[in-house]
């Protein structure tokens, strides 16, 4: 008998922590559905906004430079590694300007933002959950939710974009110094076939998909922090929570927004 429901129990723990995963996203959805009317109603916290934009956008943009520069410059090197065989070193220029900026630029930048920002962020929550401070707060007659969390997520979706900007142009450069001084690609080849292949639609889609990134992650840091519990152990697992979470869903919205661009022949 012990051994018919260890067998029925090994199989029902796979649809246990799957009914659990959609719980959990559940609560999530309904969580952020309830503050949609937060983000316009009064008071404006401009001051608690700038506040989010200098910790996560500038916070982030010495690690958005360093991790741009040497992406470009490894991407310069692997592609002139492969075009060379072919003698097409004059073609790679674009391909490395693509993978750029619609690619690795809002991935990678989104994955920046993330260890620096979105980890502190879930933290900071957590923090004060744990310590009451939120409990606080509420006495006080402020909703801590739109003290806490609306300020957090605009700050990010304003700051990503620029951010992963700055990636785009920094890495771009990179590759370019690489390609042309240290690897002596032609400078002009290299410039016209960007000039020539270029479309605003590359420059759209990396700001877009920094956008959404941007307001993701954002939404999962806040949620995981404020819902954090069990004390200072409570903190440190959520901030892995929001870190993991947060990454995974980086590189599914990257798939789901590279599919429709697609579609959509953009």
């Amino acid at each position: 008998m012990r051994f018919v429901e260890s067998v029925f129990a090994a199989i029902g723990m796979p649809f246990v922590g799957l009914l659990r995963l959609v719980e959990s996203f559940g609560h999530f959805v309904l969580f952020h559905l309830r503050l949609l009317p937060l983000y316009v109603c009064p008071p404006y916290r401009f001051k608690e906004l700038l506040t989010q934009i200098e910790t996560i956008g500038i916070g982030s943009l010495g690690i958005i430079l360093l991790s741009s520069i040497f992406t470009g410059m490894v991407l310069a090197i692997q592609f002139y590694h492969g075009f060379h065989r072919f003698g097409a070193e004059d073609f790679m220029s674009y391909p490395i300007f693509l993978a750029i900026n619609r690619e690795l630029g809002p991935v990678f930048a989104g994955l920046m933002v993330v260890s620096r920002a979105i980890s502190a962020m879930a933290a900071e929550l957590g923090s004060m959950r744990v310590n009451e401070q939120i409990d606080a707060i509420d006495l006080l007659g402020i909703d801590s939710r739109q003290y806490l969390i609306i300020p957090r997520v605009l700050g990010s979706a304003i700051s990503m974009p620029i951010l992963v900007l700055v990636f785009d142009v920094v890495g771009n450069l990179a590759a370019f110094v690489i390609a042309t001084i240290v690897l002596e690609a032609n400078a002009y080849s290299y410039q016209t076939m960007i000039q020539q292949f270029f479309s605003i639609g590359d420059l759209s889609i990396s700001l877009l998909k920094a956008l959404v990134f941007g307001i993701l992650i954002s939404l999962i840091g806040s949620y995981v922090g404020f819902q954090t519990k069990g004390g200072a152990k409570g903190v440190g697992q959520a901030t892995i929570n929001a870190v993991v979470y947060s990454a995974v869903t980086i590189f599914g919205a990257n798939y789901l927004l590279s599919a429709l661009f697609l579609a959509l022949n953009l």
